[in-house]
């Protein structure tokens, strides 16, 4: 039976809710960038200091919005066989030698200045509520990270932030990314739980359709303004969603009333 079907109607976007038994969760997983992790403000400021710096002028709003395609663009392809595996740092750092090879001023960077410029997402920083909430539902659940970010940036963050995990976990242990099932099936395997005992945290809806399609239960966090204040970010409700909150400290208080004891 497909688990995105069938399901009964949820509230408004507006309003948090869950329909699970906090008790029935033993492990949360996270998407990282973009759901915990605020990439737009970090790679944006980096981004308007280096070329600010060397007397460019840039909307970076704008070429942020094409270099993240062109990274989804180059996963879709690995992910259809089309393109060999390679880490997501290659990724970013190739994208942006094609986004700045189109740009009258790209000659203008070298490529130490390049090499900056994609060394920043391996220092996104976290939204304001990701450490407390963190720091709340670490007390009873084991956490985890499941992103398609490389092992080396994500260890990275997680150590400069002293974000609270338990394992570090990235689509690139399986040299591939979601929403490859792989994905899912390792974090399932490496924190030694059933499916349905993992509740998946993200803000892309294309992450947590396919991990419900794994059988994990989902949590989707509003982030209305990943792409920046003039981004459009979808953060409609969606029937197979589990769980809905405006905040990671939100779905901690959801998640509260577990009738189980602290891990």
């Amino acid at each position: 039976m497909n688990p995105l079907q069938n399901t009964p109607a949820v509230p408004s976007s507006a309003e948090a809710f869950s329909r699970i038994d906090p008790a029935s969760i033993k492990a949360l997983t996270f998407d990282m960038q973009g759901s915990l992790l605020d990439f737009y403000s970090t790679i944006a400021d980096a981004g308007t200091r280096l070329t600010g710096s060397r007397g460019i002028h840039v909307d970076w709003t704008e070429l942020l919005d094409r270099w993240r395609k062109a990274y989804r663009v180059q996963l879709n392809e690995i992910l259809a066989g089309t393109m060999a595996w390679k880490s997501t740092d290659s990724i970013y750092r190739g994208t942006l030698d094609g986004i700045l090879g189109e740009a009258g001023w790209g000659h203008l960077l070298s490529s130490e200045d390049r090499d900056e410029l994609s060394a920043a997402w391996s220092k996104l920083k976290p939204w304001p509520d990701t450490l407390p909430g963190l720091m709340q539902l670490c007390q009873r659940f084991k956490l985890s990270t499941l992103s398609n970010g490389s092992m080396a940036s994500i260890i990275n963050i997680v150590k400069t932030h002293d974000l609270p995990f338990d394992c570090v976990l990235t689509a690139e242990l399986v040299d591939s990314s979601k929403p490859d099932p792989r994905v899912y099936a390792l974090a399932q395997k490496s924190l030694g739980v059933r499916a349905d005992e993992i509740l998946m945290v993200a803000c892309h809806k294309y992450d947590l359709a396919a991990a419900k399609k794994c059988g994990f239960k989902v949590a989707f966090i509003a982030r209305p303004f990943e792409f920046g204040p003039k981004g459009k970010a979808d953060v409609g409700t969606e029937t197979y969603f589990d769980v809905q909150a405006s905040s990671l400290t939100d779905l901690a208080k959801l998640l509260a009333s577990a009738a189980s004891p602290p891990r």
